[in-house]
């Protein structure tokens, strides 16, 4: 195959070079995804590169200490030096005479060869013998005798330097002249010594590194097992959603395990949630699909036509009924909390909502001959979902409506009650037994006041959904002069006693039949 040659026009700039080149693209796998990175190839770099800085600054530290061992060991020499030249200097009839012995500067001859630069000179800065732009301690000692080291430059070359200043007797005379004995050397023997010296340590260092990078790559690779086992354990799991153990697993990973077990948890629950919704909706509609099958039977087998209208009012009837009990299942399935359903709360007025709901129930409480009221004491906010609000309202009025019986009286009522809002539905029925009012927040219980009435049973339980929604409480009570009174309290743990009521009429009529 022929070699494909970059192209001398580059169509996109964001990938290709000046020059048309493409710049390199990161690993991708077949999806065309980024390549996630390796757990174990994070964890070697995460400790190769602290290792490699650490490694860095002990080099640092290793010269800077080589240099101080080289500075001291030169400097003795250089110290040597200078008193071996301070005994060639002698005063002569006032006149300075000096005899530099060979051994000052044989102490040299082996490391530094002809890089030695000394000078001597009187109090009044006049050179006797040496160079005589060697450069002075930037601060002259007082005291006699006492050697000062110093690093200066001299002719473009960093020295190393040694002076002394000392005072010399003419024997004959008696008089004495001060004078200043510098010697220096260049730095390269003292470079020398601390790169030997750092270059033994770095590659002892180096060897070390290596051994422990070896150590830490067997060590994270040992200690990762734990989390292949995990990952094997997982994958070979299936559809089983018990949790999983945290026997022998390490610290680190139990709260790992710890939210699988969790989610797995919820996950399970969210199953039985589906499991349960498809009995439910199984039992809901097995009765109601058989009564429409026979009904549609018996009316395609009549000839009469008021009997078959008959039939189908029948069939009507039921296929409503049905229809409603699968409305009720979905928006139950919806509102259980395993479904991680999380309302969208906006302020709204509670009064306003239900006395909405209460008109649109009235016709329904006509056709029932149900006196249907609301009252309320005034504007009541709350932060709430109105939609779900509104279900709630409907499912009480549609509960007392259809278990108080004809004859009776319904009212709404909206108030606060400690400065809580409070909704309450209040009838003039038969009631509920205080035996049977946990059982009916049951899904399909209808009690022994509710088997004559139509419904599915599910009324109050999607109330107390929506209501745990809503941060409310549900409680049943006995109404004045009997009766139910069904209470929504928002915002407190336990709902107050039903609230008096304005007084005989319940409020403004909404249908009077």
């Amino acid at each position: 195959m022929a070699a494909a040659w970059p192209s001398s026009r580059c169509v996109d700039s964001a990938t290709c070079s000046s020059r048309g080149w493409r710049r390199p693209v990161p690993s991708r796998n077949e999806g065309g995804a980024r390549r996630p990175p390796s757990l174990r190839l994070q964890l070697s770099l995460w400790l190769l590169v602290p290792l490699m800085g650490l490694l860095a600054f002990d080099a640092w530290l290793t010269y800077q200490r080589a240099m101080s061992a080289a500075h001291t060991a030169f400097d003795r020499t250089l110290e040597a030096s200078l008193r071996a030249m301070r005994e060639g200097i002698r005063l002569r009839e006032g006149r300075l005479d000096v005899d530099l012995p060979n051994l000052a500067l044989e102490l040299f001859d082996e490391q530094a060869g002809p890089h030695i630069y000394y000078r001597i000179r009187d109090e009044d800065g006049a050179t006797v013998t040496g160079y005589d732009d060697l450069p002075m301690p930037a601060e002259a000692p007082l005291q006699l005798y006492r050697t000062v080291f110093y690093d200066t430059e001299f002719r473009q070359q960093p020295l190393r330097m040694a002076a002394q200043r000392l005072p010399v007797h003419d024997v004959g005379s008696a008089r004495t002249r001060l004078v200043w004995v510098l010697v220096g050397e260049t730095i390269e023997p003292r470079q020398l010594l601390a790169r030997d010296i750092l270059v033994g340590s770095l590659l002892q260092e180096l060897v070390l590194v290596t051994l422990a990078l070896g150590i830490v790559w067997f060590g994270v690779r040992r200690g990762l097992r734990p989390l292949h086992r995990l990952s094997d354990t997982v994958a070979h799991r299936g559809t089983q959603l018990d949790p999983i153990e945290q026997k022998d697993l390490p610290a680190e990973m139990k709260p790992l395990v710890q939210a699988l077990n969790q989610y797995m948890a919820r996950l399970y629950r969210m199953v039985q949630a589906r499991k349960r919704f498809f009995a439910d909706a199984a039992h809901q509609l097995k009765t109601p699909l058989a009564i429409i099958q026979a009904q549609s039977e018996l009316a395609l087998r009549e000839r009469d036509g008021e009997r078959v209208r008959e039939h189908v009012r029948l069939l009507h009837g039921t296929v409503r009924h049905a229809s409603k009990g699968v409305q009720q299942l979905l928006s139950l399935s919806r509102l259980e909390p395993d479904a991680g359903y999380a309302p969208t709360l906006r302020p709204l007025r509670l009064d306003t909502l239900a006395q909405g709901v209460a008109l649109e129930w009235a016709p329904v409480a006509r056709g029932s001959e149900i006196d249907l009221g609301f009252e309320h004491d005034g504007p009541v906010q709350l932060d709430g979902q109105a939609e779900l609000l509104q279900e709630m309202t409907g499912n009480l009025i549609d509960n007392a409506i259809r278990y108080a019986g004809r004859g009776a009286v319904v009212t709404v009522r909206v108030a606060l009650s400690g400065g809580m809002p409070v909704l309450q539905v209040v009838d003039n029925g038969p009631g509920i037994a205080p035996a049977e009012r946990d059982a009916v927040f049951r899904r399909f219980y209808r009690g022994e006041s509710g088997r004559s009435a139509e419904g599915t049973g599910l009324g109050l339980s999607i109330v107390r959904e929506i209501a745990r929604l809503h941060g409310a409480t549900v409680a049943l009570g006995d109404t004045p002069n009997g009766g139910l009174t069904v209470s929504v309290c928002f915002g407190a743990t336990d709902c107050v006693p039903p609230l008096p009521l304005a007084g005989e009429g319940w409020g403004e009529s909404l249908a009077n039949p």
